[in-house]
């Protein structure tokens, strides 16, 4: 979705109003440009910006597939990652994993695969005569499950307790999730046979679904190059760790203090209300998807440097958002509608706040 600024008259963005909020929130300052006073927001902004650079180093152009997953990452959230097949969502995934100091898993999800291929299964330890708990690999940080609807329904289902609760229930047991723990999923649209759809109770855990498309011309020809002048080498050797869990803490925290208005608020509840009655849908947003939007705003606004949140912040997080909560009305479908257009004409007919 495109985002638009055109100054005053889309709100939030007039200096003025910046002004008079920076100075609210500290009084000491006249500069309506100095955003750290209240909240430092230099070590996040560097942190990020070392993330970013990091995966430059391989992943040519996806800027905003890359700055969705820190988003997520900072929220606490899980990522669906939608696209054809080697556009580099597995490696851009596994490689911004290996950009934090935590462990990481991946999981290749196919038809056979049990949920105790997962979480885990109780084995007899003929020494002690016990039964013992064996962890599966969904227990690390960072997970990335490759094609998950490859996997049937019984084995999906097996996720929603660890997505929702960061947590494992096993023989009446409950293993907790170490923490930070976010799931990053792939799937390929194109292809549909042996798959089985992801429910809707199961998408509404991810709170962003990002659709990956291929690249330019210019981004195709720096891909090959840069791929020639690695010259075999694997793309993992070239990414190291620049953010730990501490400084993940230490960050989320910081988002929470972040400063959202009422009038704020209740334009993320109209749009997201508005999607509830809208002809073009048959389902629309849920309470989810609202709390999900104001999470993802806040993160744009630190990772932008300022400690409030502005409308652009609130468009910017609607579409991965509401891409996979809203289902278009057969009519719409069938004449080539996508969410992310509906998204948009719905977000044009709601006021901006001033």
């Amino acid at each position: 979705m495109e985002e638009h600024n055109t100054g005053n008259e889309e709100g939030g963005s007039n200096p003025e109003e910046i002004k008079n909020t920076s100075e609210a929130t500290n009084p000491e300052t006249t500069d309506p440009l100095n955003f750290d006073n209240r909240i430092p927001m230099e070590d996040l902004k560097n942190a990020v910006a070392n993330i970013k650079s990091e995966l430059a180093k391989v992943i040519v152009g996806q800027e905003g597939f890359i700055e969705l997953l820190i988003v997520s990452l900072l929220i606490d959230g899980h990522v669906l990652i939608e696209g054809v097949p080697g556009i580099a969502k597995t490696i851009t995934a596994k490689l911004f994993a290996k950009t934090l100091k935590t462990d990481f898993n991946r999981i290749q999800f196919t038809p056979d695969l049990m949920p105790s291929d997962i979480l885990g299964t109780s084995i007899f330890n003929v020494k002690n005569a016990e039964f013992e708990f064996k962890k599966g690999p969904i227990f690390s940080n960072i997970v990335l499950i490759d094609e998950i609807n490859r996997a049937p329904a019984k084995t999906q289902a097996a996720m929603f307790e660890t997505m929702e609760e960061r947590q494992v229930t096993m023989d009446g047991t409950t293993y907790p999730m170490d923490l930070p723990f976010m799931v990053l999923a792939t799937q390929n649209p194109i292809e549909q046979e042996g798959t089985y759809a992801l429910p809707e109770a199961q998408l509404d855990r991810f709170v962003f679904k990002i659709k990956v498309d291929y690249p330019s011309v210019e981004e195709e020809v720096r891909i090959i190059q840069t791929h020639h002048e690695r010259k075999g080498k694997q793309p993992q050797e070239q990414i190291d760790h620049v953010v730990t869990p501490e400084q993940l803490v230490a960050f989320r925290a910081n988002i929470q203090d972040i400063i959202v208005e009422e009038k704020i608020i209740r334009y993320i509840a109209d749009i997201i209300t508005k999607t509830r009655n809208h002809p073009h849908l048959y389902l629309g947003g849920s309470p989810r998807a609202s709390i999900a939007t104001l999470n993802a705003a806040k993160a744009f606004a630190a990772i932008n440097g300022r400690d409030f949140v502005i409308p652009e912040d609130v468009k910017r997080a609607l579409v991965p958002v509401l891409n996979h909560r809203v289902i278009l009305t057969p009519e719409r479908e069938m004449e080539g509608m996508t969410t992310e257009s509906v998204v948009g004409m719905i977000t044009e007919s709601v006021e901006i706040p001033r």
